[in-house]
């Protein structure tokens, strides 16, 4: 707030200095009173009316060019930088406050929970049975086989009890997934020899950099030759009766790397990855837009210009862009409340919009003023034919939500966003240019903000991947273990003794007969899932939390102090 009330002082102060300086050319509309100098040097913050507003002082007097010049370097570059600085800093600290403030609470509310279930006959921790009763309302989805995975993940010092250091960890195992691990490496290790050969051969290949690159390079000869193709192709209907070779033997080329995929790392591990998911999804979609052309089917042409995706998949071979497009997709899901804030916003400005300015007729409005030709309208006769000669801003209006909507992006852009505004006061009063700023003022803020969040994100990816030189980030949390049959055994034994647990006992029967079937002792059980930013926060801030959870103690020690000195002043005045 203290650098939008400084940049908006300077900008006061530059609109009387311009105003003195310039008011007595009779050829500058731009500073002819206080208003339009106000009007003049805010539209000039967003340079959409750069050189204009500067020419007719300048014509006059050369070095009236410093006057614009000073102004652009302190309001444009210094202060409106130093005003996203300002936000990414505050945002950050905001965001690590936040992280701070939600760990120390969970921890908080852990030792709580801990109290609580610990019993006086066991004070040293707390027993499956206990545990288990608070993950039935904890997770009441989890089945009996998870809620035991759980508990055996959690108890690290491998007792039949769980300490408060090993229920710290509550929160990030109880999310995970669980999967019995297969025994096997590949999908195809159990086939004939000579399966197996041609199925491993084909898994080395796939996995191979020598096949990876060959894609790579067939990606960007892709990429050229659409450019090539596009190049000389002219306007108009762009749907070809024939199918190009080049799209065959491309799409042939894809299709041959998806099937090698496949069969060498089998359906399961080649849809779990994100960029095997797109590369199926583009190349799916091509051989859709080969059916289009085969068939003569217009109507899906526009399947066919999605060709060019397919060079989304050169972001693989850098590591800085793979954290560019990762950090993307990490924001999507928490951008959707900023897109829900900025489309509130939007929406309510397209309703002040339209109950001021709904209705008003812009067609060759604002004749006397410098934004007339956007808004003229003219019928030519040319020889038999009537030619229409429009500057097309018309459009720009408040006549309905959708157009207000429309309106209002234009003005987020900025670009000539005063035509709009000189329009709209035309035909209204010089009062709604206060609509125009203030949204403007607003927007500037919402925007930064949302700069600011991007800048966090990705900064904090950078940081985190200086940090930790492996690869662990792109991957998922994993955890491994292992119940033996005597475990399961006696897990089977305490949920018979538990009335309304027949659907737990029965799916611990079932894994004890696939234990039983396939003569295993143990079996291993794998659990997975997303690795979130607070995960990744963990990692970043170790050395400050461990003072966090000193100081956090600390506090809670003090306060019990308080509590046991206020309890015994009570009893002595009683």
């Amino acid at each position: 707030m203290d650098i939008l009330l400084l940049l908006l002082l300077f900008m006061l102060i530059f609109a009387i200095l311009g105003f003195y300086l310039f008011s007595s050319n009779p050829s500058d509309p731009y500073f002819s009173t206080l208003e339009n100098s106000i009007v003049s040097l805010f539209v000039l913050l967003t340079t959409a009316n750069f050189p204009d507003v500067m020419m007719p002082s300048y014509s006059r007097n050369p070095w009236s060019c410093v006057f614009f010049i000073v102004y652009l370097s302190i309001e444009l570059y210094f202060i409106m930088n130093l005003l996203l600085a300002v936000v990414f800093d505050t945002f950050n600290d905001i965001e690590k406050r936040k992280f701070k403030s939600l760990l120390l609470h969970k921890r908080t509310a852990i030792q709580h929970a801990y109290r609580l279930l610990i019993s006086q006959r066991r004070p040293a921790g707390i027993s499956y049975r206990q545990f288990e009763g608070l993950m039935r309302f904890y997770r009441p989805r989890m089945s009996a086989r998870e809620r035991y995975l759980t508990f055996k993940a959690l108890n690290q010092s491998n007792t039949s009890l769980l300490s408060l250091k090993d229920f710290y960890d509550i929160y990030e195992v109880a999310a995970l997934k669980w999967k019995a691990k297969r025994n096997r490496e590949h999908w195809f290790d159990e086939l004939p020899r000579t399966a197996f050969l041609i199925f491993k051969g084909i898994n080395i290949l796939v996995k191979s950099k020598a096949f990876q690159y060959f894609m790579y390079l067939v990606v960007a000869v892709n990429g050229v030759w659409i450019l090539v193709e596009t190049f000389t192709l002219k306007g108009g209907n762009f749907f070809s009766k024939h199918v190009p070779w080049s799209y065959v033997v491309f799409l042939t080329i894809y299709g041959v790397e998806l099937f090698l995929k496949v069969a060498g790392l089998g359906p399961v591990e080649y849809l779990s990855s994100g960029w095997n998911l797109f590369d199926f999804s583009v190349t799916v979609f091509a051989f859709l837009g080969l059916l289009a052309l085969a068939f003569n089917m217009e109507p899906f042409y526009f399947i066919v210009v999605l060709r060019p995706l397919q060079l989304l998949r050169l972001f693989k071979l850098k590591k800085r862009y793979r954290n560019v497009l990762d950090t993307m997709f990490e924001l999507l899901p928490r951008m959707a409340s900023l897109g829900l804030t900025l489309l509130i916003f939007y929406y309510s400005f397209a309703i002040v919009g339209m109950e001021f300015f709904c209705g008003i007729l812009y067609p060759n409005c604002c004749n006397t003023s410098t934004v007339a030709d956007a808004y003229r309208w003219l019928n030519h006769t040319v020889g038999n034919g009537t030619v229409v000669d429009e500057g097309y801003y018309y459009l720009n209006n408040f006549d309905n939500i959708l157009n207000s909507f429309v309106t209002l992006f234009e003005l987020t852009v900025v670009n000539n966003w005063y035509i709009i505004m000189e329009g709209v006061t035309s035909q209204t009063s010089h009062w709604s240019r206060l609509y125009f700023m203030t949204f403007y003022i607003v927007t500037m803020v919402v925007m930064t903000i949302i700069v600011a969040f991007i800048l966090e994100a990705f900064v904090f990816r950078m940081n985190y991947s200086r940090k930790n030189q492996d690869s662990e980030v792109d991957g998922g949390i994993t955890l491994e273990t292992e119940i033996s049959k005597e475990e399961l055994v006696a897990v089977l034994e305490l949920y018979r003794e538990v009335r309304g647990a027949t659907s737990d006992v029965s799916r611990l029967l079932k894994v004890l007969s696939q234990m039983e079937r396939h003569e295993q002792n143990s079996v291993v059980f794998l659990g997975r899932r997303s690795r979130t930013k607070s995960d990744l926060s963990l990692k970043m801030y170790q050395e400050e939390i461990q003072e966090w959870f000193e100081e956090h103690a600390r506090k809670q020690e003090e306060q019990r102090r308080q509590l046991s000195g206020s309890r015994q002043r009570s009893q002595t005045i009683t």
